[in-house]
Formats: C-alpha cells, sequence, structure tokens
C-alpha cells in the first residue's frame, strides 16, 4: 500500500510539473509595451463597502494615475456605513482626472454586492463617459502604481487583449501572512495556470478582479455584468465568459510585484481563512462528491509523501521512500519561484504539505458554512 500511494503521489507531482501549463514558473509579468497612436479613454469603476481604512490610500493613488489619455474614477460605494464615500471624496482633491461617488441602490436577490456595484457602476459610466474604450475595474483595497494603468493599456492594445489583469501582490508580513500567502498564490495559480489562461487556444480562463482592465465592447457583447450576476468568483467567471466570445478573443494574466499592491491586512489567520472560505466550495460547485475528492486529493499531493519520508523507522519501504522522496523534492521545485516572488527562504518549500493541510481545512470549513446557510459570507452579507 505505501508503495502505491508513493507512486500516486510521484505521478501526480510529474503531472503538475510538465503537464499542467508550467503554473509553477510565476514568470508572467507585465512588460512595457509600445505607446498606441492614440491614448483611449479609460473609466475606473471601483466598488466599495466599508472601506474606510483604506480607500483613501487607493482613491488617491489612482488620481495620482500618469494615464496621458482622460481617465476618470466612479466609487460604487454599495451601502457602506461607515466613511468610505466621504473619505474617498475627500482624497480625489483637485487633479486632472474626473472622480464621482455613486451610492449604489439596495441590493437585489439574485446578485451578489461587488458585482451590483460594478453594474451601477458601468450604467454610471455609460452617461459620464459614453466614449471610453475600456473599463479599469479594481478593488477599494487594491493600491496601484501611477503607471500601472498606462502599462496595462500599453499591452492591451499591443497584443488586442479584450481583458487584462494582475494579481495583485498580497500583503505577506507576519507569521501566518508570511506562510500562508505565498501558498495561496501558489494554488491559485495551480488552480488557474495563467500560461494556459493567456493561450487564445486553451479554453481556461482566469483573471484577477482586484486590477482587471477590459474592453467596454467585450463587457457588452457578454450581456453586462448581469451574465454573472451570482458569481462568487466573478473575475474567473467574467474572464471565461469574455474569453468565449469568439475564438480568437484573447486575455492576459499576470503577477503583479508593485504594479498592484493590497492593502487587506493578512497578520490574522481569520483573515486568511475568511477569503479562503468565502468561495472555496463554490469552486466545487457546491458538490459533497467533488469536496470528497479535493480533500482525498490534497491529502495525497501534499501528505503521503513527506509522512512515508518521517515514518521510514516504521515501515522500512525503501522504494516507497524513494518515490516519496522524489516526490517531495518536485514539490519543493515546484514551489520556490512563488517564495522567491515573496522573498521568502528556499528552506520554507519544506512547509507546503503544512499549508497544503490548512488550505484543505479552509475548504471543508467553506462546504460547512454553506451547509449552515452562511455560504459567501462578506462584509456583512451571506449569499447562498
Amino acid at each position: 500500500m505505501l508503495t502505491f500511494l508513493s507512486f500516486l503521489a510521484l505521478a501526480a507531482w510529474l503531472w503538475l510539473a510538465f503537464f499542467n501549463g508550467g503554473f509553477w514558473r510565476a514568470s508572467e509579468r507585465l512588460t512595457d509595451a509600445p505607446a498606441p497612436p492614440q491614448w483611449p479613454e479609460i473609466v475606473a469603476v471601483i466598488p466599495a463597502r466599508n472601506e474606510a481604512e483604506t480607500i483613501g490610500d487607493v482613491i488617491g493613488a489612482h488620481m495620482s494615475s500618469d494615464y496621458p489619455g482622460r481617465f476618470s474614477i466612479i466609487l460604487a460605494d454599495d451601502g457602506s456605513s461607515d466613511s468610505t464615500a466621504e473619505i474617498a471624496s475627500a482624497a480625489a482633491g483637485t487633479s486632472r482626472h474626473d472622480f464621482d461617488a455613486l451610492a449604489v441602490p439596495p441590493l437585489p436577490d439574485g446578485w451578489s454586492g461587488k458585482l451590483w456595484a460594478v453594474h451601477n457602476g458601468l450604467a454610471r459610466a455609460k452617461n459620464t463617459s459614453p466614449d471610453a474604450q475600456y473599463i479599469f475595474l479594481t478593488d477599494a483595497d487594491i493600491k496601484p502604481a501611477p503607471d500601472t494603468l498606462t502599462r496595462l493599456v500599453a499591452k492591451a492594445e499591443h497584443e488586442n487583449l479584450a481583458l487584462a489583469s494582475l494579481m495583485a501582490k498580497l500583503d505577506a508580513k507576519g507569521p501566518w501572512a508570511s506562510f500562508l500567502i505565498p501558498a495561496f498564490i501558489y494554488f491559485f495559480q495551480k488552480l488557474y495556470p495563467f500560461p494556459r489562461a493567456n493561450d487564445p487556444d486553451d479554453n481556461l480562463a482566469a483573471a484577477a478582479g482586484g486590477c482587471l482592465l477590459v474592453r467596454k465592447d467585450a463587457i457588452e457583447s457578454i450581456g453586462g455584468v448581469e451574465t454573472i450576476k451570482g458569481a462568487l468568483i466573478d473575475d474567473c467567471a467574467l474572464a471565461k465568459a469574455i474569453k468565449n466570445i469568439t475564438p480568437s478573443t484573447r486575455i492576459w494574466l499576470g503577477l503583479a510585484q508593485t504594479e498592484a499592491v493590497s492593502l487587506r491586512d493578512n497578520r490574522e489567520l481569520s483573515s486568511i481563512w475568511n477569503m479562503v472560505a468565502r468561495t472555496a466550495y463554490a469552486q466545487l460547485h457546491h458538490s459533497p462528491v467533488l469536496l470528497a475528492g479535493a480533500v482525498l486529493g490534497m491529502m495525497l499531493v501534499y501528505l503521503a509523501a513527506p509522512l512515508i519520508i518521517l515514518t521510514v523507522f516504521y515501515h522500512w519501504n525503501f522504494g516507497a521512500l524513494l518515490m516519496a522522496g522524489l516526490a517531495c523534492a518536485i514539490m519543493a521545485f515546484t514551489y520556490w519561484p512563488t517564495l522567491r516572488f515573496y522573498d521568502r527562504a528556499p528552506w520554507e518549500t519544506a512547509l507546503l504539505p503544512v499549508s497544503g493541510a490548512l488550505y484543505a481545512a479552509m475548504t471543508v470549513s467553506s462546504a460547512v458554512r454553506h451547509w449552515r446557510g452562511e455560504g459567501g459570507k462578506w462584509k456583512g452579507r451571506t449569499y447562498s
């Protein structure tokens, strides 16, 4: 049995390393592209709900953008009970970029709060900026660099992209965040290999909703965000809908370094746990069968090989030990580029099995919350 388990673990890691789009390389970056002949008009739509802690810095960063063309920002305030709108308006100050704070109507049935806010922001943009060619969808806790929008637009124009997005650099300060955030990025890349998402001949699609530039005509072609109005993993749902417009439609997803930085504090375990538990069971289509398969798969891939190595003095199965050692070596090798991206030490590759076990527990927690009627709980709302 141990020999068979170690063989399965090794086979799994060989497949992940060589046949899953090279996800582990963490190599997709925003490179500079030539400036377009004419800079298109852009509208940023920022959904926000009780974001007083971060919104001032975020709006200030957007207003400081060096984008050469016309750029306006719409804050879609989704019923905040704090001073989000007031802080945002004050941070907008005087700038050559326009700012508009929109009070979003009460949430109707069937919509997620974020997408309802985006929907209303897009409706406002049609009136205030009818000639805009791109919509910049970004979160109220994501701080862009001054040149981020300029570089994204240049890339989209040069490569004829319908959608271009960046996975923001997440906060990895403190023991829990430094341990779990690189693993979170690694697991996201494993589920949605960026090179595959960026390949127009591959049907896999993915995006990062915190920093997402999308052509307005692409949104209109899919019928607006109303077509995905109940999606909790809305960024990937949007990317899938847009990539399916035509066989030649191109999207792009990369890892941000300084171009987009999350201001969300991840030092507490609960912050990371809630982030994962909010959507993990939705990722499994709320299926108990897929949940069982995911948990067993995580145990096989991340725990079987290390446990076989650690218990060698009990079983003395050197064939199983050899295959388990190779599996662990591949695991560490594939994790290292993501750890390096977050300036972590090489020895921390040995902690990935523990991270995997914790994320499996978060996935089970997500299912339990769903069964209790607390699925997708976020910002005081629960989604069925």
